[in-house]
């Protein structure tokens, strides 16, 4: 297998995509040797999901571990089983939590040196940091405190990836970042051009070719853009654009490699229209299922007072998704048992990549709490994107739904958008770690539920395995679920890698093609 280095790991998105990628007849290709995350919660997260690999294949798994999942025994009762002591001390040699800038860089190469051991070829994957190349970070910060935005360090935290290629010289490496990274400045110059420049010349001696996924390397790269890869385009249900730079040694830079192959994109509905359906959950003035369904009532009697041209509308969306009969008895919980998912509800290829029979239900599908003036505003917008096909902006709800903002109507006004249905027929918009802090922007699209995503559903938009599980409070697995790559399209990004690898002529791009077929939820 070939050794895999993941920086700035997060959740573990980006390996576990590696991790699962099997060749024609069957066998693992890629081995994640080290991962390195700074958090704790997300680090005990990889270590949880690095002691699942450990067993070599899916059939393997023992039953505590789903046990765990379901709530049936402890962490420290599953990782301290003497049957697992190899599996549990694998998985702790893997996954480190270390803060790449501030853990001693010595600390960091002897771990790296530990893991590679001298074997070759091998690859390093990870996204530094992003909060400073992003729009919306940079729009906030550098009106604040311009100094203070110039001055912070996650600018230059690609210069600790670099580090390790010119330590170590990997045959290849992926660098994942947010699209804003190509707009970005510092002190007035491109971040971008800084960082290809940097990968391109790592130190005399040592250079690599930096080249797009999406295109072949015969193909020069004279725009950015190129570098951007839009996971709808690849069979994702969301719409997520981000800056992946695929670079090759020069020794082995004539090998060629497969480019990523357009699919079709996957709907929301496609994504999580099986999973068990639950209502919200009122957060203020008591909670329960008479009082929640009282929310329909309440939001007709606030359009008869503000806006009676409406109620016409709602009304008709609600006879038709006979969503007043059909609301959830159960706001859900950390883990839902069942008899089986039907299959027959999502994209089949989804299905193959999520479901695990063994789980017997669903895990981190519990609804967050709303005030009622939130429900109304979710309800009013899940029956209007019902029927119009789009979510209301702020500034176009009606009089009685508008928040208590002095601003609504300034043209000023940011995220417009800020109550947004994820519409049933389209892929979602991107998810981002701001889904930790409120629902408003991940609104459900059946009116019946009437409330934000779950961390299960946003994990499914991010094709997560079901059987992938994020330790940590709820807020805490929303963040680490916004803050990753989407394990199918990392995937898919190793095909390309492997493509390349495993030998100089075309017959490495029609394994290639066989490769894509997800292994369902394993990453080994």
């Amino acid at each position: 297998m070939i050794p895999v280095i993941d920086l700035f790991a997060g959740p573990g998105g980006l390996g576990e995509g590696f991790g699962s990628l099997r060749d024609s007849s069957g066998t693992m290709v890629f081995d994640i040797r080290s991962s390195f995350e700074k958090e704790r919660v997300a680090h005990r997260t990889l270590e949880l999901r690095a002691f699942y690999r450990a067993f070599g294949h899916p059939d393997e798994v023992p039953d505590e571990y789903y046990s765990y999942l379901r709530n049936g025994i402890g962490r420290d009762e599953l990782l301290g089983n003497e049957r697992f002591r190899s599996q549990a001390e694998r998985a702790r040699k893997e996954a480190h939590c270390s803060e790449l800038g501030v853990t001693p860089s010595e600390q960091i190469d002897q771990i790296i040196a530990d893991a590679l051991k001298d074997d070759q070829p091998w690859v390093l994957i990870g996204g530094p940091p992003c909060q400073v190349y992003s729009v919306v970070g940079r729009s906030r910060w550098r009106g604040k405190d311009i100094e203070k935005f110039e001055s912070d360090h996650r600018h230059f935290l690609y210069r600790e990836y670099l580090r390790i290629i010119q330590k170590f010289r990997p045959a290849v490496f992926v660098m994942e970042n947010v699209r804003g990274i190509l707009s970005s400045t510092h002190g007035g110059s491109p971040i971008f051009r800084r960082i290809l420049e940097d990968l391109s010349n790592p130190y005399p001696g040592l250079r690599y070719q930096i080249r797009s996924l999406n295109h072949n390397q015969d193909e020069v790269i004279d725009d950015p853009m190129k570098f951007l890869v839009r996971a709808e385009n690849h069979g994702l249900p969301q719409a997520r654009h981000r800056v992946m730079l695929f670079g090759v040694r020069e020794d082995i830079s004539e090998r060629r490699h497969q480019p990523l192959v357009r699919k079709p994109a996957i709907s929301v509905i496609q994504a999580i229209a099986d999973l068990p359906a639950i209502r919200s959950v009122i957060s203020r003035g008591g909670d329960s299922f008479e009082s929640w369904s009282t929310v329909f009532h309440e939001l007709i009697e606030i359009l008869r007072r503000t806006a009676p041209e409406q109620i016409e509308f709602v009304a008709e969306m609600l006879e038709a998704t006979n969503a007043k009969e059909r609301i959830p008895p159960s706001p859900g919980g950390k883990f839902i048992p069942h008899v089986g998912l039907d299959r027959g509800k999502i994209s089949p290829a989804l299905a193959d990549w999520v479901h695990d029979a063994r789980l017997g239900g669903v895990c981190h599908h519990d609804a967050r709490g709303h005030m009622r003036s939130d429900l109304h505003r979710y309800l009013y917008a899940a029956c209007y994107a019902k029927k119009y096909n789009t979510s209301p902006k702020v500034d176009e709800l009606p009089l009685g739904l508008l928040p208590d903002h002095e601003n609504v109507f300034s043209p000023k006004v940011p995220f417009r958008n800020r109550f947004r249905v994820q519409l049933e027929k389209d892929p979602s918009t991107t998810i981002v770690s701001h889904i930790a802090k409120d629902g408003h922007y991940y609104i459900h699209y059946d009116p019946a539920q009437c409330r934000s995503l779950t961390v299960r559903e946003a994990a499914r938009l991010q094709t997560f395995p079901d059987n992938y599980f994020f330790e940590g409070a709820r807020t805490e697995q929303y963040w680490q679920v916004g803050n990753a790559v989407p394990p199918l399209l990392a995937q898919q990004v190793a095909g390309s890698v492997y493509s390349l690898l495993q030998n100089k002529d075309s017959a490495s791009v029609r394994v290639t093609q066989e490769l894509t077929d997800p292994v369902p939820g394993f990453c080994a």
